[in-house]
């Protein structure tokens, strides 16, 4: 019902590694038979959606299932997304005139430069953030330094499009017509990609982050509280233990 009513979830499905032929099992039985975490897969979905995050949706994402959802994503764009614009706008440029050498040029650049911004991610924001799953805090970086230089990389496919439409003189429509309908659909995809990483995933670092400096430094037991752990150790009940410290 989902997947007909909203068939941009497919994408989403994708990305978290969830295939058809699922039957007439719910969307939770649906992830844990994929091993997707159930609250992830819907906070994601309806931010994607509906541009709505829950208001403890930070409590309740998995950071390691956030982590395989941008993971994939990049796999995505890198892999198949923008391969496939690059082919269809060679078909429709061609490579013979300085125009069209030109174009893909800078269609080569930008792919560049989301490789080199979707890298960083990949080398230094996500060891980051399984260090902190680990208990490991780096000094020298946070989290607050990837947020200062998030680059807007759908920016110059904007700029991009903008080039294509007013100034390439098309005798065959419908080829550049058609990358242009799929370079509107990846800007759109991008925005929402990075909404993902500033609305849910840096925030939800930002309080992993905050947790593992509060762990740095627990509080110290009180003399009491040492009392009633040796008590528990020794296997004292709870009587014998409020009989014995006369509480």
């Amino acid at each position: 019902d989902l997947v007909s009513d909203k068939y941009r979830i497919l994408l989403l499905m994708s990305r978290f590694g969830i295939g058809l032929g699922f039957g007439e099992s719910s969307i939770g039985e649906v992830c844990r038979a994929n091993g997707v975490d159930t609250s992830t897969f819907l906070i994601v979905t309806n931010m994607m959606l509906y541009d709505e995050i829950p208001a403890d949706a930070y409590d309740k994402v998995s950071m390691e299932g956030l982590l395989s959802y941008l993971h994939n994503s990049h796999d995505y764009f890198l892999g198949f997304r923008l391969p496939a614009i690059r082919e269809k706008l060679a078909a429709a440029v061609g490579t013979g005139s300085d125009l069209s050498r030109a174009i893909m040029k800078y269609f080569d650049d930008y792919t560049a430069g989301v490789h080199t911004h979707m890298a960083y991610e990949e080398e230094v924001v996500f060891p980051y953030v399984r260090a902190l799953l680990e208990g490991r805090r780096q000094q020298d970086y946070s989290i607050d330094i990837f947020s200062r230089h998030h680059d807007q990389v759908e920016t110059l496919l904007t700029e991009f499009k903008n080039i294509l439409i007013k100034y390439y003189p098309s005798a065959s429509t419908n080829e550049i017509n058609n990358v242009l309908f799929d370079i509107f659909n990846c800007e759109h995809e991008l925005a929402s990609h990075n909404a993902v990483e500033d609305d849910i995933f840096i925030p939800a670092v930002e309080r992993l982050a905050a947790d593992g400096v509060r762990d740095e430094k627990p509080e110290p037991l009180s003399a009491r509280e040492k009392e009633i752990i040796v008590c528990v150790v020794k296997g004292m009940t709870n009587k014998q233990i409020a009989d014995a410290l006369c509480i």
